[in-house]
């Protein structure tokens, strides 16, 4: 291939164009007859084909729903709310094994209507089940053993809230959005009652119609709803009020108790008559108002009751949990720390920097230690050991959640965020949940394979009610062969702090699979912002490998590797800065690269110049009236001949050997960015779609050829975008080698792959499944964190998910470890339980086989064998490989223990012995 740089060298002009230069007046004249030869912008757009939806799947989840986790009753799995479906992790390995997906498999039967979940809880009735509520109106009853959907009850209005319990069979409560004309209104949400029976003439069909709905009271938007655990009481939260309800006498409707602040969450407490609240201040208030006197309801009086306030967040609490035996009351909120409460003292402890703001808190009652689930903002979860107070797992995908951003007062839809490829390892890089990191995702595995803080700051949320302006990722790019990546991080300026910016360069570790920092570079374009990156394509040496950044100040920079030897012999590189130089003092907007790094393309507003990237020399300016308004351009195809410029709404295509404009495309809305294809002579231009009704978002992309302004095929997808980037190792299904594949960021922070004909491998679990019991998958115990998870690996007790204990297999021995598992305080003396310890994990040989020995093998018994012998390492013993090394302490301690309890025991049996001998 002729480098592109040689066929601009007869054209190369030693100083810039003027629009009176005869050449350039030629080009000109052979445009504008190009230009009139071609069907118009609007001939052009009316041949466009009839758009179709292009395919597209979501990677991750956008943010945690609003429905917090729960658990099974033995503690296995647990349930986790993503839009319209349930998803069930296992506890052990954190992996998905099945989903209940509410909505059918006909899409067409569910226009118009949204399915999400906003409810779900585990059925007090049947702990095989669990019961969810939705924005359409509908309660399922789920059986999640069999996945199988039991049962649909049509309640007409989008539920809020749902609760039940074992005392009221066969009903439910809901709280739900009530439509209203007055705007002005404030109760706008009702609770009813709801018979999970059907009336006689919907009964068995696929959606059931209760047999009873009873309404109990209006209230506020609800933020909480639940049963006391006897069943006894009712109590709601919204607005500035709890709403109390005696379920003997639901006629009688609610008792409104006022609080201070705005409610934000709710908590029964396990045992007790009482309930927990947090307001929007960080205030956690217990309320003891649940008997009949202060329930006693008077028309439109609204009450004030006796309560304790707990109080250390300083924003608002976003979920309260009671743990098993009510002592410990859990808080989390916006600071991204778990508070844990003791309640008779009002003392707590705390386990910060979670990763992120809590949504949600979540207890597992196993019978042994309880673990802590929180569920995070940016859709994922940790778990909290009760024991040790420390994270014990964590389970991630993508870490972005749309709350999260909004609470950084994060970038607007029009601004752009990092992404790009890491080619060695086929991963993405995409901006982390908090705007100072990155994150590394892996689209084989569904894995998040690693987190890197550019920009290491302290997660304080808010200063007063003010949210920190943080230092932010602006943009990530990388070199072609992955080695090394450039990004920029920012912090804008405010009344008390200067502003920040900075130019990093990472290396690539590929034993650990982890970026290194290797050079910062303060404020690389002085106080303002760096418009663009780009690293110059194919294998690049460390003498040929550059990069190119352009700033508000004018200057078009150019970074290069320079290496130092230490003087202990090792070789040292790091970045500096090669040349700077500017054009017309003009602010350059966009950089790209012909594909085989000769020449470079720097946009400005007007017109665009090619360089020549050693010599910084200039090759040639490119500028027409038909576009002006030039936000970036792009060499297309492998030759790289052609070069598409890009304006608000319009495309033209420059022939770069011919000297002309090939065509110009206009569309008919603004053009978001263009991606161009990484082989072929095609590229995709990304249109901001008309929206096909209100709160609706539509992106229309348009692909186009070098031959014709005359789309090859025009696609929509259902959001807009943030950033995208081709990446044609997705698609595996296409024969054609001019397919798209992309990945993007929508404005709604999810991360989805689209383009022709995409198709990935199911997910484990992203289906409904039988779930079946794995006897060895078990959690990790309090006496294998002392001595070690290998010594008792074949431990297979089996728990039943409804919480009662069961033996599947026959006893073992070495199963008698398991009484370790309980706390301390609940364990007999060591002394009583010593001998049955040992005899389980110690069998004596049987008789008969000590009597089948023969003499002559007696005789052999002692003989002396030879024994292999490694220089190293001494005798080499062949049998069963040793899987912990046992230090001489730990033996030392279990001779000690031997000595107290076994020899001592022992004495103590004899002497009794010899006593009832006497008698």
């Amino acid at each position: 291939m002729t480098p592109l740089k040689s066929r601009l060298d007869g054209q190369h002009l030693q100083d810039s164009p003027s629009s009176g230069s005869p050449k350039l007046k030629r080009n000109q004249a052979r445009a504008q007859k190009a230009e009139e030869s071609e069907p118009s912008a609007a001939a052009s757009t009316s041949r466009v084909p009839e758009s179709k939806p292009w395919s597209w799947r979501s990677l991750t989840d956008a943010a945690a729903s609003r429905a917090p986790p729960f658990f099974t009753k033995d503690g296995r799995y647990f349930f986790a709310v993503v839009g319209s479906s349930v998803k069930i992790y296992s506890v052990a390995t954190g992996q998905i094994v099945s989903t209940l997906d509410a909505a059918p498999t006909n899409s067409s039967s569910s226009s118009g209507r949204d399915l999400s979940i906003t409810s779900a809880i585990l059925s007090p009735h049947n702990p095989y089940q669990i019961i969810t509520g939705s924005i359409d109106g509908y309660i399922r009853v789920w059986d999640f053993l069999e996945a199988v959907l039991l049962q649909t009850v049509k309640v007409s209005q989008p539920i809020l809230n749902l609760t039940a319990h074992d005392a009221l069979k066969d009903h439910v409560f809901v709280a739900v959005s009530r439509r209203s004309k007055k705007q002005t209104r404030k109760d706008n949400a009702m609770v009813l009652r709801v018979s999970l029976k059907p009336t006689d003439a919907t009964a068995g069909l696929p959606e059931q119609i209760s047999s009873e709905i009873s309404l109990i009271g209006r209230t506020r938007s609800t933020t909480g709803l639940a049963l006391s655990p006897s069943g006894a009481w009712l109590v709601a939260t919204g607005g500035h009020k709890a709403y109390v309800c005696s379920t003997a006498n639901v006629k009688a409707g609610f008792t409104k108790f006022v609080s201070p602040e705005h409610l934000t969450c709710l908590a029964f407490h396990p045992t007790e008559e009482y309930f927990a609240t947090g307001d929007s201040k960080g205030v956690v208030r217990v309320w003891y108002c649940l008997n009949e006197a202060a329930t006693l309801n008077t028309a439109d009086v609204e009450k004030t009751a006796q309560t304790t306030t707990l109080h250390w967040h300083a924003h608002a609490v976003s979920s309260l949990a009671f743990t098993a035996n009510g002592a410990y009351l859990l808080s989390g909120g916006e600071e991204a720390v778990m508070v844990i409460w003791q309640l008779h003292t009002g003392k707590q402890e705390f386990v910060p920097r979670v990763g992120s703001p809590i949504a949600h808190v979540a207890v597992s009652n196993t019978g042994t230690e309880e673990e802590y689930l929180l569920s995070l903002a940016d859709a994922s979860f940790v778990f909290v050991r009760s024991g040790t107070m420390k994270i014990s797992k964590t389970i991630a995908r993508v870490k972005l959640g749309e709350s999260l951003c909004l609470s950084h007062d994060h970038p607007t839809t029009s601004t752009s965020v990092p992404l790009a490829v890491h080619p060695p390892t086929s991963t993405f890089v995409l901006p982390s949940s908090h705007p100072s990191s990155l994150q590394t995702f892996s689209p084989s595995s569904s894995r998040l394979t690693h987190e890197l803080e550019v920009s290491p700051s302290n997660r304080v949320s808010k200063r007063d009610e003010n949210p920190l302006e943080p230092s932010r990722v602006e943009s990530a790019v990388m070199s072609e062969d992955g080695q090394w990546m450039a990004t920029i991080d920012s912090r804008a300026a405010d009344d008390t702090f200067r502003g920040e910016v900075y130019l990093k360069f990472w290396s690539w570790e590929a034993a650990s699979g982890m970026w290194t920092l290797n050079t910062r570079i303060d404020r690389p374009h002085g106080v303002e912002r760096v418009t663009s990156l780009a690293f110059a394509p194919g294998s690049q040496t460390k003498g040929t490998l550059f990069l190119v950044s352009t700033g508000g100040d004018g200057h078009i920079k150019t970074w290069r590797i320079r290496s130092v030897r230490t003087k202990s012999g090792d070789v040292d590189d790091f970045w500096v800065v090669r040349s700077s130089y500017s054009f017309r003092s003009e602010i350059p907007r966009h950089v790209s690269w012909s594909l085989d790094g000769s020449v470079l393309c720097i946009s400005f507003r007007s017109h665009v110049a090619l360089f020549d990237p050693i010599t910084n020399s200039l090759h040639q300016v490119l500028t027409t009236p038909q576009c002006k308004d030039i936000t970036s351009a792009f060499f297309i195809g492998n030759s790289s001949r052609y070069l598409a410029v890009i304006g608000t709404r319009d495309v033209l295509l420059w022939d770069l050997v011919a000297q002309t404009i090939r065509w110009q495309y206009r569309s008919s809305t603004i053009i978001e960015r263009v991606v161009p294809h990484p082989r072929e002579e095609i590229f995709a231009v990304f249109e901001r779609g008309v929206p096909a009704g209100p709160g609706k978002s539509v992106t229309q992309i348009v692909t186009l050829n070098s031959s014709s302004p005359v789309p090859v095929g025009t696609y929509t997808l259902p959001f807009h975008l943030r950033n995208a980037v081709s990446h044609a190792s997705l698609n595996t299904l296409s024969a054609t080698t001019t397919s798209f594949t992309f990945v993007g960021i929508t404005t709604s922070w999810k991360f989805v792959v689209f383009g022709d004909e995409v198709r990935l491998p199911d997910e484990e679990g992203s289906r409904a499944n039988e779930i079946i019991d794995d006897v060895n998958v078990r959690p990790r115990t309090l006496f294998q964190d002392i001595f070690g998870k290998s010594a008792f690996a074949n431990i297979t007790a089996r728990t039943s998910l409804s919480g009662h204990g069961e033996t599947s297999q026959p006893w073992r021995g070495k199963e008698v470890a398991e009484i370790f598992d309980a706390p301390a305080y609940l364990m007999p003396p060591l002394d009583s339980v010593f001998d049955a310890l040992t005899d389980g994990f110690l069998s004596l040989r049987p008789a008969q086989d000590v009597q089948d020995i023969s003499d002559d093998e007696r005789e052999h018994e002692d003989v002396d064998m030879e024994l292999d012998v490694d220089e190293d390492h001494g005798p080499v013993i062949a049998g069963t490989a040793i899987d912990r090394v046992v230090s001489n302490k730990e033996m030392d301690s279990f001779v000690e223990l031997f000595k107290q309890y076994a020899l001592k025991g022992l004495s103590l049996r004899h002497s009794s012995t010899r006593k009832h001998a006497y008698r």
